[in-house]
């Protein structure tokens, strides 16, 4: 059974830094690709970034030049490193695999985390 776990989350103030971890166990080999997400009160869920097995990655726009995704495929672990913190990034980060259909920001996955909460002050 594939299990999502986040962490790293916390509250800074803006234009501070924070580092999300997500491991994910279960799995016989390595994730095609993983994606981390985000939604605030009132608002749609957004894709934030995703990475495939390759290393290749995907950004929304409102992150770009901010934030990293990287992960260890040995430890089956995805990071997202975010710099520059705003308080708009402040959100539920989630973490999601096993893209079904769709694009990498919209389409369907099959496995996500519980979330860890990131808090923006200004």
């Amino acid at each position: 059974q594939v299990q999502l776990v986040e962490s790293g989350g916390g509250s800074v103030q803006a234009g501070g830094s924070l580092t999300l971890s997500c491991i994910a166990s279960g799995y016989t080999g390595t994730p095609v690709a993983m994606a981390w997400f985000r939604q605030a009160p009132g608002k749609e869920r957004e894709g934030v970034a995703n990475i495939w097995r390759s290393g290749a990655a995907n950004y929304a726009n409102s992150v770009k030049g901010r934030f990293t995704i990287s992960q260890d495929n040995a430890k089956n672990t995805v990071y997202l490193r975010m710099n520059s913190l705003k308080p708009e990034d402040t959100a539920m980060y989630y973490c999601a695999s096993d893209l079904r259909t769709g694009t990498w920001s919209r389409g369907d996955y099959r496995y996500w985390g519980q979330g860890t909460q990131v808090t923006v002050s200004s």
